[in-house]
């Protein structure tokens, strides 16, 4: 599966700490990739429930995912879409609880 970032996610990103850019970075890498393959092959499949994914409440077709659950208190959303017949995920923002008020 191919991503894809948003301006706001981006800028949501330069402003982590290092280490935790190297925190979200390692869970996207090791869970979070494998289970958008295991997705895009099955939409059927679940998350890894260690991910948290669920629906952000109040935004349609925005989920967010747990990257930490200890400092930070990592968060991110994303979108699954559709660009040329190819499932991808856009990434919407990235950081603590703030990211909910503009998922």
């Amino acid at each position: 599966m191919k991503f894809e970032t948003t301006p706001a996610f981006d800028a949501d990103y330069r402003k982590l700490k290092a280490e935790h850019r190297t925190a979200f970075r390692d869970v996207v890498k090791t869970k979070f990739v494998p289970a958008c393959d295991a997705y895009a092959a099955d939409p059927g499949t679940p998350w890894p429930r260690s991910l948290r994914v669920k629906a952000v409440h109040g935004a349609p077709g925005i989920l967010e995912m747990t990257w930490s659950f200890a400092s930070p208190d990592g968060r991110a959303t994303f979108e699954l879409v559709t660009v040329n017949a190819e499932l991808r995920c856009r990434w919407r923002r990235v950081g603590d609880h703030d990211v909910f008020k503009s998922p």
